[in-house]
């Protein structure tokens, strides 16, 4: 179901994913059909083990589900090579990864810019566009300093800058407001929702319900499975309980 924006930016038809064979099999995701259009924002929530990294992870292309198909534009991930799988990622998509995935050895300003420059765009103008997105999340003044002369704090806040630098249409972002204040995290939020806005999908994972009160829809995951699916806005306490938290 996607209640917003008519183009499918994301989708995920009968998806399932386990991990192991055999005895020790463990399934993280069973049938997973999710549909995201652009410019909407849905937040997923569930109890630790419930399936939502796997599912960002599939969504978008660092792993390949067991069965079903995932398609980001309309494109079959099951159908791209390597190289192809990268280049869209790099084009298409911004992922904000609970461990940051930062590059040590350069600055903020450096790895925001760098999946720009690795499609090709020139350094300055991908630098320009860098200092914009540092500037969208709060940090401008820190745009030449490096990881370790940062607080995981402003560490997270440079990941989510990278995930949102230049027009990428579909923005995932796992748990992108752990490690930061209220303030902050309301910040980061405001972000999210104005790339939404502009016509990006968002797909949030989180077990804040007054962050996933900023989506459009909430899906509520359970033992891997979509479990049931609700519009965001409503009192945060009424989405903790259907999530099981």
């Amino acid at each position: 179901m996607s209640v917003k924006g008519a183009q499918q930016v994301l989708e995920l038809a009968g998806v399932s994913k386990t991990f192991g064979e055999g005895a020790t099999a463990v399934a993280a995701l069973r049938d997973v059909d999710l549909t995201i259009g652009a410019g909407e924002f849905v937040a997923v929530m569930g109890p630790s083990g419930s399936g939502k990294s796997s599912l960002l992870a599939l969504a978008g292309g660092l792993d390949r589900p067991t069965s079903g198909s995932v398609f980001v534009e309309s494109t079959p991930l099951a159908g791209l090579g390597l190289n192809d799988l990268a280049r869209l990622r790099r084009r298409a998509v911004g992922y904000v990864f609970q461990d940051f995935n930062l590059v040590p050895t350069l600055t903020a300003a450096e790895n925001v810019a760098l999946p720009l420059e690795l499609d090709g765009t020139a350094s300055r103008k991908a630098h320009r566009q860098a200092l914009d997105a540092l500037r969208q999340v709060g940090i401008p003044e820190l745009a030449d300093r490096f990881m370790d002369q940062m607080s995981g704090g402003q560490q997270q806040r440079v990941a989510i800058a990278r995930a949102v630098v230049g027009q990428r249409r579909l923005i995932l972002a796992d748990e992108p407001t752990g490690a930061l204040d209220s303030t902050t995290g309301q910040g980061v939020m405001e972000v999210l929702r104005s790339r939404a806005e502009a016509g990006a999908a968002v797909m949030l994972v989180t077990h804040e319900a007054r962050h996933a009160a900023w989506a459009d829809r909430v899906v509520f995951l359970r033992d891997g499975s979509i479990v049931d699916q609700a519009a965001a806005l409503q009192d945060p306490a009424v989405l903790l309980a259907q999530a099981g938290l």
